[in-house]
């Protein structure tokens, strides 16, 4: 049967129409859903609509005016999806996010003016003057390391990125250390990799604990659930458990979210999964080397579904943000008292860690930390000693 032009132009108009119904679902989806799919779909309709109209134009008569129309209809359609998108980022962007990038370290600078590093109630009865240990660490150890040297150090300026105290994050201050750039770095455990790198390198890790912390588990302070077990934390992030009903929670999708390989957090959760194989974590698509498009593991970003985690310190006094809440595990939360009598199940002591270096004053440096000077800036700036878990 010979189909006529008119016939023709109302099938694509009939197409068009539920096109652009489907388009306009996605896109309330979209604004609404903290979930890219549904954006994702709405663009490639839009896209649909404009091959729909190619094709229309190249092969099926029509009218001017009625083409023209159509296609000022699709414009407007085209509009949309723009706005739709500067909305949905615009929300995206208003979700608090934790993240050690945000974290300001020159606050905590040795001697800079109004610096937040704790200070001494006395003079320290260790002085460096020359030979100073070139110092390296974690994010959320700066703090303290920076209130060693400006306890013993004498006062300069001390530039994060190259000097005498530096912050090069865990797996960085792990490399700058093996290769001997740093003679005391200040972090977690090494991971496996750590450990099979240090040993190719035949460079003997020194592990000296200088005090210990618990590692946190938090979620978003509307999330009615308030702890999670051992187990149910392994099934999370072993990809197991997917929704938080499972736990007691509301009818949505867990998000879990992660930390970079060999980072101090994402070690310690491969010791609480006993290595258990870890579910791939949520990723951000950014710009790479050459304008080619990479994914890195996202930040924690605190969505009405999300789980994230770190160190007490770091998620308590670093982020002060009443938007989380950090949960119980196993019925206990993880606060002073219960990192101090070990009733808190993810707790570990941090370090100072050397590879044999030379300086003659690195011993000196690391026997004065285990003082009772050196001991009280542990404490003082919100970590518990060492000596009080013995």
């Amino acid at each position: 049967m010979k189909v006529n032009w008119l016939e023709k132009m109302m099938l694509c108009m009939i197409l068009l129409f539920f096109l652009g119904l489907f388009g306009f679902i996605a896109m309330f989806f979209s604004l609404f859903s903290e979930d890219t799919k549904f954006y994702s779909l709405y663009i490639i309709i839009v896209t649909g609509v404009l091959a729909v109209f190619i094709i229309w134009r190249i092969f099926i008569p029509v009218r001017a005016r009625v083409f023209n129309r159509s296609l000022a209809a699709f414009f407007v359609l085209a509009a949309l999806s723009a706005g739709v998108y500067e909305i949905r980022e615009a929300y995206i962007s208003s979700i608090p996010t934790v993240s050690e990038q945000d974290f300001n370290l020159e606050e905590y600078r040795p001697y800079r003016e109004n610096t937040k590093a704790v200070k001494l109630d006395e003079p320290s009865v260790l002085k460096l003057e020359g030979d100073l240990p070139k110092l390296d660490g974690a994010t959320a150890l700066y703090p303290l390391y920076a209130a060693v040297a400006q306890a013993v150090y004498p006062d300069k300026q001390y530039d994060q990125f190259d000097s005498e105290v530096m912050a090069s994050k865990t797996p960085e201050a792990y490399k700058n250390l093996m290769e001997g750039n740093v003679d005391i770095i200040f972090v977690a455990g090494p991971s496996e990799q750590q450990l099979e790198e240090a040993k190719s390198k035949g460079v003997e890790l020194k592990l000296t604990p200088i005090g210990r912390e618990a590692f946190v588990f938090f979620v978003n302070a509307a999330n009615p659930v308030k702890g999670l077990t051992t187990e149910q934390i392994q099934s999370i992030y072993g990809g197991k458990m997917t929704n938080w009903q499972e736990v007691g929670g509301r009818n949505e999708e867990i998000r879990a979210f992660q930390r970079p390989e060999n980072s101090g957090s994402q070690t310690m959760l491969e010791k609480i999964m006993a290595y258990k194989k870890i579910m791939t974590p949520p990723q951000d698509d950014v710009v790479g080397g050459m304008g080619g498009i990479i994914e890195r593991t996202s930040n924690y970003k605190n969505y009405s579904n999300a789980i994230g985690y770190s160190f007490l310190f770091f998620a308590t006094e670093m982020v002060n943000n009443g938007n989380i809440r950090l949960l119980e595990i196993n019925g206990v939360m993880p606060e002073k008292r219960t990192i101090v009598n070990r009733e808190y199940p993810f707790a570990a002591e941090f370090y100072a860690v050397t590879a044999g270096s030379k300086n003659p004053n690195v011993p000196h440096l690391i026997e004065w930390i285990l003082s009772e000077q050196g001991q009280s800036l542990v404490e003082k700036t919100g970590y518990t000693p060492v000596a009080a878990t013995r």
